[in-house]
């Protein structure tokens, strides 16, 4: 059961393309029509990846719903293209060799278990993104992640509190707090190009 329609996804990739590239390019974005239910919280991630490779050029975004989608949309593709520490900020010669995704998030809830040890059993890998917090760190990971890496859920686990700049491990010491969420996810095919809806 979908939150979003194809419609609603391909206007939110656009809009993140059009910000991305009004940035780079140090333009007006203009006017743009949005949907109306943009105008509620959400939390958005903008993903810039290179084509056709489609590794990882810049990513940003917000796990809560703290703003309105729209303005989740828009400040996240900006900080995608220029502020993400691993990336230097995107150029106006690679606009034609990125694709944009845009994922839209629902609010994080608490991971539950009796001990760590369950935490494994109860991830759906290809359903749930993942939220560290541990001694003041915090991490995130999307939930596409783990399946374009192929990782199982002690590997998603891992690697999230290595995201966090904690152990490996420290998912098991009972002191991290971990939290799910779900994201619809829409990417450009090509650059500029058509949107789809991506199947995780």
């Amino acid at each position: 059961m979908y939150s979003f329609s194809l419609e609603e996804g391909t206007i939110a990739v656009k809009v993140a393309r059009r910000v991305i590239e009004s940035t780079v390019l140090n333009e007006d974005p203009g006017e743009m029509d949005i949907p109306e239910r943009f105008k509620e919280p959400g939390g958005v991630f903008t993903t810039i990846n290179r084509y056709p490779s489609r590794d990882l050029r810049g990513c940003i975004g917000y796990s809560e719903p703290v703003m309105p989608i729209i303005l989740a949309i828009i400040r996240s593709a900006k900080a995608a293209a220029t502020q993400d520490p691993r990336f230097s900020p995107v150029k106006k010669e690679e606009l034609d060799r990125i694709v944009v995704e845009v994922s839209l998030l629902t609010s994080p809830k608490p991971l539950k278990a009796s001990n760590p040890d369950e935490y494994p059993q109860k991830i759906k890998i290809g359903e749930h993104g993942l939220i560290v917090q541990m001694d003041g760190r915090g991490g995130l990971l999307l939930p596409q992640v783990p399946v374009e890496l192929e990782w199982n859920s002690y590997e998603f686990l891992n690697n999230l509190c290595m995201k966090a700049g904690l152990p490996s491990k420290c998912w098991r010491t009972g002191k991290a707090k971990l939290f799910t969420f779900t994201a619809e996810v829409f990417e450009e095919r090509t650059p500029r190009g058509k949107v789809v809806r991506k199947e995780l």
